[in-house]
């Protein structure tokens, strides 16, 4: 995320050159020298092995890794006045954008001449640069002078930015799993004009009363609160009277739920119906190039304006343009196979563990992996480091730690450096590597084979979970014996041979089926969205069950106590809700937590488990929703089957008061991605066999039309769905308005009358 305001967005320019004689050598560093140990090794990649062999190329690299690597700590400081920064790193990182050019020139004695420009920011969508960066060294190519490099550095820096929206996690998650060209729209307009017709008045929702609205007779009501579902505004009528909602249209200033009729409200004045849009602003009608995904901006260099797409949906650990879909389509081919020694910690499925599902293991265990693509250009290595980093992280929203470790494009210059860390990501292409013994994964680009070291460190079996006899039995009884049988007799863990049965393998086992599903979307084309997606869904149910599996044997930091709900006590009428990973039985939890015991126990050892251990912290002070774990409760609506109406009602009740603002609303419908069914898992609650349920569900679904974002999620329901709900939501207004009649509050008149004549009063009351 961006931090707004004028900003450095680079903040070096280098050049490199090429020498017969010299070798690589930083030519020129703008505005000021990095300041680093060893210039030549920045040089060199920044010329990377082989270049000969390609007329460009690109690579990335990172700055402030290694001693030999880190900028001058005066000058890091001097940058931090920079804007461009990103928000929830506390890492340091600089990324660095590299281009390098081949010129032929048979006068020269080489017969070609070799340099590279690069940029270094904080910012991790590097790919940007890309237009500017070729062009200016083209330019540079001509005209080799500090003035070009000037140029760039100026022209980068005064990208315009400032007012591209910001977005929150959760709507970076709602974001990307979204195809809507037009989702968060409201964000890219001026505070003043960002309105939306329809939108209730500030209100808590304890305050709502029966003044909020004023009901006249009209005979097309409903079917007009359904065109509002569908269209996603008010809409206009040629005739009749309306319900009227009297208040603010501003979303900023809309705090609680409307009404289920809002959004449909008409005017009408001197005997003519007016859109309500009339009286206050609206969304503009902005062109149908629009994708709110990206903001549009540009980079002026010299008289060339460059149009740039600023990616909206970004996390600190996704660097760059990589492609999830192609690392996984290279190492799911055919000819992909894994060889070595079985290791606990990578093997979790046994010989049938998925190629992607081992390097993941790799990844989040901190393994030390080596990229290989031999005669590949750079760029094609360092963008399958830059993937893996993101398979790690869940797509940056959920783990972190990746992006400090990796090294995209490394050489022979940097072997030493790479001894010195205990974990590493890195791309090479240079085939010597698969012979020193630095790396204890090599995953060969050009096959798709993944070579795991006959030297990788064993894994000693951890004393807490493999004691010597007696054996201590997990105090909860739910890990039990991975036999073909799953016999529920409970035996104690231990340390097996590798032939035995910590390798089992199994073709049903959750992984391989995951896979199935991955590999099924891309073939269906499915676009990498979807796949980011599902890669993150995949990293947040592993660190639950991490969670689970340490309240195995003690307490857990990463994730909410495991409980069941536990039905109406006097104390609590309506029951307590439950909370933490769920499992459809006890049998599938058995095996899907001995199944990755291992895995699980190599993360703890990893910087990124302490990462994640304080980001939970903080997000149980932070979140919008408190006081219940929300993931557990939608996994039970959405996968549990004979739900016990006690339940049903506490997790629509605690929904309904716990979902109230924007941000509540966000988070909730973070959860809900329409690749799962959207809402789908609420909206079921309309059909409930009692009342009290289909109200509540009626309420939380009100909520959420009070935001943009929430109509948007409405209008993906199905007609049943949706009609159920705007049909209960308008018999919820004739009561409210019969109340009324009997109150005195309004004029007793035919307010049920003119209903539709499918409906009748009895019919919606009922």
């Amino acid at each position: 995320m961006v931090r707004q305001g004028s900003a450095r967005h680079v903040s070096f320019v280098l050049l490199a050159e090429f020498d017969i004689d010299t070798g690589a050598s930083l030519a020129r560093q703008f505005p000021q020298p990095l300041g680093v140990e060893n210039d030549q090794l920045i040089a060199e990649l920044m010329i990377p092995e082989g270049v000969h062999r390609n007329q460009e190329d690109w690579t990335y690299f990172m700055l402030n890794q290694t001693p030999d690597s880190t900028v001058e700590p005066v000058i890091a400081d001097a940058d931090s006045i920079t804007g461009s920064v990103i928000e929830g790193s506390s890492s340091e990182l600089l990324y660095v954008l590299n281009l390098v050019r081949t010129n032929r020139d048979k006068t020269l004695r080489r017969g070609a001449e070799v340099k590279a420009l690069a940029i270094c920011t904080r910012l991790p969508y590097i790919q940007l640069f890309k237009p500017v960066l070729w062009i200016a060294l083209q330019e540079y190519f001509n005209d080799p002078s500090d003035d070009c490099i000037t140029r760039l550095y100026d022209a980068v820096n005064a990208m315009d930015i400032s007012l591209a929206p910001t977005l929150c996690r959760e709507e970076k998650l709602i974001m990307r799993s979204s195809e809507r060209k037009d989702v968060f729209i409201e964000k890219f307009m001026p505070p003043d004009d960002a309105t939306v017709v329809g939108t209730a008045s500030t209100t808590d929702l304890n305050s709502q009363s029966a003044m909020d609205v004023t009901v006249r007779p009209r005979t097309d009501s409903l079917n007009s609160l359904q065109s509002s579902l569908s269209k996603g505004g008010s809409n206009e009528s040629s005739g009749g009277s309306s319900v009227v909602w009297i208040g603010s249209n501003n979303p900023q200033d809309s705090h609680r739920p409307r009404s289920s009729l809002d959004g449909v409200s008409n005017h009408h004045h001197n005997g003519h119906s007016t859109n309500s849009a009339d009286s206050h602003p609206q969304l503009p009608k902005l062109g149908s190039t629009l994708d709110t995904h990206f903001y549009d901006t540009t980079i002026m260099y010299k008289k060339m304006k460059l149009k740039i797409r600023v990616p909206l949906t970004t996390f600190p650990e996704e660097v760059g343009d990589y492609s999830l879909i192609q690392l996984i389509q290279t190492f799911s081919n055919p000819n992909a196979t894994i060889s070595g020694p079985l290791h606990s910690h990578l093997h979790t499925n046994g010989y049938l563990t998925h190629p992607i599902i081992l390097l993941f293991n790799a990844l989040v265990t901190g393994k030390r992996i080596v990229f290989l693509g031999h005669g590949k250009p750079a760029s094609v290595v360092a963008n399958y480091v830059l993937a893996a980093c993101a398979l790690g992280s869940g797509c940056g929203a959920v783990l972190r730690g990746f992006t400090s470790r990796a090294y995209p494009y490394t050489c022979l210059a940097q072997e030493a450096a790479l001894q010195t860390v205990t974990d590493f990501i890195a791309g090479v292409t240079n085939p010597i590597f698969e012979s020193m013994p630095i790396w204890d994964v090599l995953c060969d680009i050009n096959t798709g084979k993944i070579t795991i070291s006959k030297d990788i460190r064993p894994v000693a079996p951890p004393p807490s979970l493999f004691p010597s006899p007696p054996p201590i039995v997990p105090r909860s009884g739910t890990v039990r014996s991975d036999s073909s049988g799953y016999d529920d007799e409970i035996v104690p863990l231990r340390r097996e041979s590798n032939t035995g049965k910590e390798f089992v393998a199994k073709s049903d086992h959750p992984d391989n089926l995951f896979m199935e599903d991955i590999l099924s979307a891309i073939s269906c084309h499915y676009g990498e969205g979807l796949i980011r997606t599902r890669m993150t869904e995949y990293s947040l149910r592993f660190v639950r069950l991490a969670a689970r599996y340490e309240e195995e044997f003690g307490s857990t930091e990463i994730g909410h106590p495991t409980a069941p709900f536990e039905p109406p006590t006097p104390e609590f009428p309506h029951g307590r809700l439950g909370s933490g990973i769920a499992f459809l039985d006890d049998v599938a939890g058995s095996r899907e937590l001995l199944a990755n015991a291992s895995r699980i126990e190599g993360w703890r050892h990893t910087k990124s488990y302490e990462h994640f251990k304080i980001d939970f912290q903080t997000s149980l002070d932070t979140k919008a929703i408190q006081g219940f774990d929300i993931a557990h409760q939608l996994w039970r609506l959405r996968h549990t089957k004979n739900l016990s109406d006690a339940e049903v009602e506490l997790i629509m009740r605690t929904l309904v008061d716990s979902v109230r603002s924007y941000d509540q609303v966000v988070e909730l419908l973070s959860l809900l991605p329409a690749h799962a069914g959207g809402l789908i898992p609420i909206s079921f609650g309309l059909f409930h066999q009692q009342e009290t349920i289909r109200d509540l569900t009626v309420d939380l679904l009100t909520a959420l039309r009070a935001y943009p974002i929430g109509v948007q999620f409405l209008q993906t329901l199905n007609h049943f769905h949706k009609y159920g709900y705007v049909r209960q939501a308008y018999a919820r207004e004739l009561r409210l308005g019969r109340d009324k009649v009997y109150n005195g509050l309004i004029p007793p008149t035919s307010t049920f009358s003119r209903l539709p004549s499918n409906l009748s009063e009895a019919s919606l009351t009922a």
